[in-house]
């Protein structure tokens, strides 16, 4: 998930809450988390966010919102879509509550058009109105949501749960966050900032040096992938022969 001015799709389909000392009112919704990104592919360190996640939040699902083409970028420098999302499905398969979401799947199966994350959010707490919805996203790319579209709605939409490497500042989170968004008293929690309609977190027991780049370019080297991705989403990408 990187960023783009004004356009960013880390898509996410709804979910539930419970309260968890957040800035929502969850009545008897569930706890969920939407994860999105391209996926391309996923891969452990994915993976090891969303478990991290689901275990401090008590998520009662995660859902995994493959988009269907990122506005930061090409069409033609995705997996397609139904690969992507097969992938995603497989993974998911092998833990309990985590979700594959077509949320951002392309209209027609397969031409990609644009999402945005603040869109596929109001829309899930739309059809999901008692949830209590987190997003989880990295820390790099949170640093660019002042780029999103309609970033500042987007703060107010949900709770942010951001993975970040060993040695992250939360301070610098609050930096791109605007001034009149913040809450009108600091947190006590020094993982945590409160907004006026919201709490952004930070996931600081994450570590995880794998990347989809990382997992491509050892394919098209010919190289072993084993271990950086789940085991069925490393037989399917051999079975269909990706990233060569």
């Amino acid at each position: 998930m990187t960023s783009h001015p004004a356009h960013k799709t880390h898509g996410a389909h709804g979910t539930h809450a419970a309260s968890h000392g957040t800035g929502h009112s969850a009545g008897h919704g569930r706890a969920v988390a939407l994860f999105g990104g391209t996926f391309d592919p996923v891969h452990a360190g994915h993976i090891i966010v969303a478990q991290a996640a689901q275990r401090r939040f008590h998520l009662d699902a995660v859902y995994f919102v493959p988009s269907s083409r990122p506005p930061h970028k090409s069409g033609s420098e995705l997996t397609p879509f139904v690969h992507r999302y097969a992938m995603v499905a497989l993974a998911c398969a092998e833990h309990r509550g985590f979700l594959p979401s077509l949320a951002e799947a392309p209209a027609d199966g397969a031409t990609p058009h644009f999402f945005y994350t603040v869109d596929t959010i109001r829309r899930f707490r739309r059809d999901h109105p008692d949830d209590h919805v987190y997003f989880i996203v990295g820390a790099d790319q949170f640093l660019e949501i002042p780029t999103w579209k309609n970033y500042e709605t987007l703060l107010d939409l949900c709770d942010f749960i951001i993975a970040s490497r060993p040695g992250f500042r939360i301070d610098a989170l609050r930096l791109v966050v605007p001034p009149e968004k913040l809450g009108r008293s600091a947190s006590h929690d020094p993982q945590k900032i409160q907004l006026r309609k919201s709490v952004i977190h930070l996931l600081t027991t994450v570590s995880s040096h794998v990347s989809s780049t990382e997992v491509r370019d050892r394919l098209e080297q010919k190289k072993n992938i084993h271990g950086l991705v789940p085991a069925r989403v490393e037989e399917y990408i051999l079975g269909q022969a990706l990233y060569r």
